[in-house]
């Protein structure tokens, strides 16, 4: 059985497909091939201090914030740090980073940050450990 391979950045001839199709790998998770993804690190944001005053800054360190403009990779996991709020979801692909927003992604994140990030408090997947009294 032979059958043709699909190749999204080939839906239409040329010279229209970059008019017809301009981001068409666009929020494809590409494996670990995949082109860097643009971040800064919360900890040269200021105005993150107070939203993530629970967070040292060795911590803030650690943690990535998506530059404005980045796409949201396809079925990958992020925080949405809107207000006081902040929000786990996964992403459709169709997603961008707006003017003011503030996403955190998942992938390559220790789990003791991620969990704190997203209101566990549980000493085991915080790797906090309650104080002694």
């Amino acid at each position: 059985m032979t059958g043709k391979i699909y190749h999204p950045e080939q839906k239409h001839p040329e010279p229209y497909q970059h008019e017809l199709n301009p981001d068409a790998l666009q929020g494809l998770n590409h494996g670990e091939d995949s082109p860097p993804t643009c971040t800064r690190p919360a900890h040269e944001m200021k105005h993150l201090y107070e939203r993530l005053s629970d967070f040292s800054k060795d911590e803030l360190k650690e943690l990535a914030v998506l530059c404005e403009g980045t796409r949201l990779e396809t079925d990958a996991v992020y925080v949405k740090l809107s207000g006081e709020q902040r929000v786990e979801f996964r992403a459709m692909g169709d997603e961008k980073v707006g003017p003011g927003d503030i996403y955190l992604p998942k992938k390559g994140m220790p789990y003791e940050l991620w969990n704190r990030l997203i209101g566990i408090e549980d000493p085991q997947r915080t790797n906090r450990l309650p104080p002694h009294g």
